[in-house]
Formats: C-alpha cells, sequence, structure tokens
C-alpha cells in the first residue's frame, strides 16, 4: 500500500498531485546503494593504505618511512604512487561518466545503473585478489568506471521519480548511504587491521553494496521521464500512476511530454550547454562541485587513518578514531535528510561553512602551534583536534556534501539535463583526482598550513552560496528556469535575449 502523504509538485497544493509512495521510496533506497558502494571505497582506501602487511607487499618504501624513528611527521607518507592508488578511480570516473551520460539518454537511468554494479564487482574481484601492483590499479580504474556510472545515474533516478515536496530528502539518501559506506569501511578496517590478509576482506568487502545495488537494480522501475524521451509514452504513463499513487496525472504528464519534444529539438546537447541560457546552472553545478572538493573533507574520508598517525595516534587508535568521524557523518546526514525541504539548500550551505571554516581554522592553529617535525602531538589536544574534525564533518554531512549533488541533479531542463549533470559529475572526479593525487604531498610541504588552504576555500564557498546561489527547495525540476534562474538578481541577465525576442514578436 502506498504510504498516504500528498506531495506537490509545483506550488500550491492543487498542483500535480502525489503521495510518497512505497514504490517512490523503495527505488530510491535502492538506487542510492551506488552511493554506499562509493561511500566504502572512499572509507576503505585511507584504511588499507596505513596497513602494514598492504604497504610492505605493494609499497615497501612507505613502510620503511613509517616505521623509521626520525622521519618528518607530515612527510611519512608522501609517495606518488601511493596516492595514485587511492586517487586513479576518480580518473577513471571522468571518463566513464562521459559515456555514463550517453548510456543514460539512449539506454535508460536503470541500465546504467545496473552497468555501475557490474564495472564495481569486477574491479573488486580485482583488487581483493590483487597479486601486484599493477593489477591493483587496474581494479580501482574499474571501481572507477562502476562510481562514475552509479554517480552519474543515481542522482538523476531519484530526482525523476521523486514528488517535488520531497524530492530533496530522497535525493540525499544518495549522501546518506555514502556515509554510511564510509563508516562500514572504517568498522571493517579496524577489525581487520592485523590480521594478515586484512586488507583482501577490507577490499573484497565492498562486493556487498555491489551485489545488492545489481539485484536490487532489476526490481526498480524506469523513470517516466526516460520512458517517454526513449519513445514509450504508455508505459511511462503507466509508470508515472504507478510511483505518484494516483490515477490523475495527466498535468504531469503532459508537462514531461511537452519537455521531451522540447528535448528532442536539441541535436547537441553538449553545445547547447555553451549557450548563455545555459550559464547558469552549468556555472553553478560546476562550482558546487569544485567547493565540495575545496573543503577538504575528502583529506578527511579518503586518509582519516594516516592523518591521526600523522598527529600521534597509534595505529588502532587512528582506525577507531576514523569509525569516531565516519559516525558522527551519518548522523548529521540524517539532519540534511529530515531538514532540507523545510530550511532550504541555501540556509544549510551557510551555516555549514561558518562552522566549518572555524573548526578548520582552529584546527589548523593547534596543528602549527604543537605539532613539530618528529614529536608527537600532546593527547589532549589529539582529542580536542579530533573533535574538532568531528565538527568540520557533521558540518560538511548536512550541507556542501549531500547539496553538492541534489542542486546539480534538480536544476538543468530536460534537454541537457544528462549532458550538464555529466559536466557536474567530471569536475567532482577530477577535483577529487587531483586533491587524492596531491594531499600527502600538500601535507608535507605546506605542514599545518593545510588547513588554512582549505579554510579559504571555505570563505569563498560561503560567500557565493549567500550572493549567488538561488533557493531551489519545492520547484518542479521541469520549472527551474521560469521560477527560480529568471527570477535571480544575477542569472536572469542570462535570458534578456529571451525576454527580447518575445517583445518583438509581432
Amino acid at each position: 500500500m502506498p504510504a498516504q502523504v500528498m506531495a506537490v509538485n509545483g506550488g500550491s497544493a492543487q498542483d500535480l498531485p502525489a503521495k510518497l509512495t512505497a514504490q517512490v521510496v523503495i527505488c530510491s533506497i535502492i538506487a542510492a546503494f551506488g552511493g554506499l558502494m562509493f561511500g566504502y571505497d572512499i572509507g576503505i582506501s585511507g584504511g588499507v593504505t596505513s596497513m602494514d602487511v598492504f604497504l610492505k607487499k605493494f609499497f615497501p618504501t612507505v613502510y620503511v618511512k613509517k616505521h623509521h624513528v626520525k622521519e618528518d611527521n607530515y612527510c611519512k607518507f608522501d609517495d606518488q604512487l601511493l596516492q595514485l592508488f587511492t586517487s586513479s578511480l576518480y580518473l577513471a570516473a571522468v571518463v566513464s561518466s562521459l559515456f555514463a551520460s550517453k548510456c543514460c539518454k539512449r539506454y535508460g537511468r536503470k541500465i546504467t545503473i545496473q552497468l555501475a554494479s557490474f564495472f564495481f564487482l569486477v574491479g573488486v574481484i580485482l583488487n581483493a585478489a590483487a597479486s601486484n601492483i599493477t593489477m591493483l590499479i587496474i581494479g580501482r580504474l574499474l571501481l572507477g568506471a562502476g562510481v562514475g556510472f552509479g554517480n552519474q545515474a543515481v542522482p538523476l533516478f531519484i530526482s525523476e521519480i521523486a514528488p517535488n515536496k520531497y524530492r530533496g530528502g530522497l535525493n540525499v539518501c544518495f549522501q546518506l548511504l555514502v556515509t554510511v559506506g564510509i563508516l562500514a569501511a572504517n568498522i571493517v578496517n579496524y577489525f581487520t587491521a592485523n590480521h594478515s590478509y586484512g586488507w583482501r576482506i577490507s577490499l573484497g568487502g565492498a562486493a556487498i553494496p555491489a551485489l545488492f545495488l545489481a539485484f536490487g537494480s532489476l526490481l526498480i522501475v524506469e523513470t517516466p521521464t526516460s520512458l517517454i524521451e526513449r519513445g514509450h509514452p504508455e508505459r511511462g504513463l503507466e509508470t508515472l500512476r504507478k510511483i505518484r499513487g494516483v490515477q490523475d496525472v495527466q498535468k504531469e504528464y503532459d508537462e514531461i511530454v511537452n519537455t521531451t519534444e522540447l528535448a528532442k529539438q536539441i541535436k547537441h546537447p553538449f553545445r547547447n550547454l555553451m549557450k548563455r541560457s545555459s550559464w547558469p546552472q552549468l556555472v553553478t553545478s560546476g562550482v558546487l562541485q569544485i567547493f565540495q572538493q575545496f573543503t577538504g573533507i575528502n583529506v578527511i574520508m579518503f586518509y582519516a587513518p594516516v592523518l591521526f598517525q600523522t598527529m600521534g595516534f597509534h595505529s588502532d587508535a587512528s582506525l577507531l578514531s576514523a569509525v569516531v568521524t565516519g559516525t558522527i557523518n551519518t548522523l548529521a546526514t540524517l539532519v540534511a535528510v529530515f531538514c532540507v525541504d523545510k530550511l532550504g539548500r541555501r540556509f544549510l550551505l551557510i551555516e555549514a561553512a561558518v562552522q566549518m571554516f572555524i573548526a578548520q581554522v582552529v584546527t589548523g592553529g593547534i596543528l602549527a602551534a604543537f605539532l613539530k617535525s618528529t614529536n608527537a602531538l600532546p593527547k589532549k589536544y589529539s582529542y580536542l583536534v579530533l573533535f574538532l574534525i568531528c565538527v568540520f564533518v557533521s558540518g560538511f554531512a548536512w550541507s556542501w556534501g549531500p547539496l553538492g549533488w541534489l542542486i546539480p541533479s534538480e536544476i538543468f531542463p530536460l534537454e541537457t539535463r544528462t549532458a550538464g549533470f555529466f559536466c557536474a559529475v567530471s569536475m567532482n572526479m577530477i577535483f577529487t583526482f587531483i586533491i587524492a593525487q596531491a594531499f600527502l604531498t600538500m601535507l608535507c610541504h605546506m605542514r599545518a598550513m593545510i588547513f588554512f588552504f582549505f579554510s579559504g576555500w571555505i570563505v569563498i564557498m560561503g560567500i557565493y552560496a549567500f550572493a549567488f546561489l538561488p533557493e531551489t527547495k519545492g520547484v518542479s525540476i521541469d520549472e527551474m528556469n521560469d521560477k527560480v534562474w529568471k527570477k535571480h538578481w544575477l542569472w536572469k541577465r542570462c535570458f534578456d535575449h529571451e525576454r527580447d525576442q518575445a517583445r518583438d514578436k509581432p
């Protein structure tokens, strides 16, 4: 039985009625397991790269540096090949997301999600069975293909099936499961750290969410928008009635058909993204992805155990600290699930920018004052830094983390939606790759100043959210241009030519 909760696909209660059906909730949760795959991989890599058995087998020079008594605290993990182990996944994700965007448009969101689970499973098998560095990196590249396909399809899928009133909360399920994946990875790392095959168990554990997504994707429906877009209007109407829980869906159906017809007139969506009327969405989605990475969050999530070891925690303690931050990350994301459609996107982004800035600056100050090249950070300051990192992570988890994916998935019109979201996903993966590949080297050279580097970016992020980001909560994804961008003080200028053309018509 569908849940008896009315949603509104527009502004008024009479406009496009729909129920928040069990079908929508179940499909959203299953699809969001693509986020669990992504999150598990983010969390697992940092823990594995701190395991002595793993380092001794694949990165022996790092193992020697790690245990060298007088090795610089900030430089003991500075190794380009070690960083490539983490970052190669995101390079592959950039390339694969281009193919995923075309797959989404031509074959649908559902099959793209299924391909994501296939690539991920093959990558997991290669990683868990790796006997040399080449096999390890190839496995990471296939994992990257899975991440590229999953991150391209899942947010679009959820945005297109969700009633507008609940679109934000349901889409945040993707980021929620990213955080659950990170937490699960940290827990697995903690219990496998001292096992002779612990790294194989940790890497192989990624198969669990991939298998769930593979089998679960057989049960989900295709989105009505995708069905109509690919020439199946009857199935699209039937699916729309099924996911809305009401028979009277004609108005929403007509809107989708009209939007689809307009989209078909666009033969080159990537070229269309360069038009002035596409600038607001393209700039906003790209900037949000860059900002998401320059918060410094993936520094914490990729390298949490390594970072805590740098600050003087022992191996087990550093992994346990990563579990603590992972738990905070998951719990704080629940705030976004329940508040994003009430408080709005802008409020959460601006509040979190202030919170994260304070945490980063104080953390940087403590490390600059008390963590030198070869000493251990005094215990009381170590725990204070752990607390501050939790404050930072919680702010990110209810704002820039989930909303960095939600907002780009809901702001593009259908004619440029898959192409535009590809650009957003690619931007995210490119800058994730840059941060992952450069961080340990940056830490070695910048030392505690790296926290001030990221805090500077957070100031810019907060200003952008306050001045240039319009509110999108409760607005139909097919009405974003008319109700959001054309009314914004800056972005409305990108549509001046449309008003001029309308005025010149006889």
